[in-house]
Order: structure tokens, then sequence, then C-alpha cells
């Protein structure tokens, strides 16, 4: 199976050995994001849903890059530091799926990179 990275600038570079998404199989997954800007590369403050939306924004933006969306997303696997968080993320989260709600898992860490209160990653299909 060939396996190819996937990168763009429209989202946040790589704070580590690895890719910001692979293209393998038919799908796409995409690495593990958070709240950080593509311009900056700097943690964008505020609330769960701030932070909520950049966070998608960053993983569309890669999708967008290797020719899928987010309609194409199959699973995701949300990291909360806080579960009492999770009503204000989903009101977020529901916004940015709306149809054809992908599979999800979520759970509460004790910490995230750079001390950010929520990380997401995603498994879509190649578009359609």
């Amino acid at each position: 199976m060939k396996k190819e990275v996937i990168s763009t600038d429209k989202a946040p570079k790589a704070i580590g050995p690895y890719s910001q998404a692979i293209r393998a199989g038919g799908f796409i997954f995409v690495s593990g994001q958070i709240p950080l800007s593509p311009d900056s590369g700097e943690v964008v403050t505020g609330d769960i849903e701030t932070q909520t939306e950049r966070v998608l924004k960053n993983i569309s933006a890669v999708l967008e890059s290797a020719g899928s969306s987010m309609e194409d997303v199959v699973k995701t696997t949300v990291f909360l530091t806080d579960m009492t968080d999770f009503s204000k993320f989903n009101e977020c989260y529901a916004r940015f799926f709306t149809r054809n709600k992908p599979a999800r898992a979520t759970v509460e860490a004790s910490r995230l990179p750079r001390d950010v209160r929520l990380e997401i990653d995603a498994v879509a299909v190649v578009g359609r």
C-alpha cells in the first residue's frame, strides 16, 4: 500500500516528528490537532468553543489539502482536559458536522501538548 505525506501551510506545522496527515489505502489519517494558529504557531487562547473551532478549522484545512473535506470524516478521537467542557465543546463540534456525523470517542486526558484544553484527530475517506 502506498503512503503519501500530506502537508499544508493553512494548518499549523507539526510540533514533533510526525506528519500533519497521511493518505493511505483510500483513507486520510489526520494527526491530532490542537488549537494552534496556522500563522503564528501559537496557542489560540479563549474558551472551549474558540479553541474547538480553531482545531476543527485546522483539521478542515489539512483535509482540503488532501482533496477531502469534513463531510468525508468517518472517525474522530477527542481528548479534553476537563470533561465539564463537554457540552460546550459538543455545541461547537456539531456546527462542523451537520450531516453524516462521524463515529467518535471522547476521553478526558490529564494533560495535552502545550497545556491546551483539547486535541482532536480524524480519519476521513479520500474525497469524492
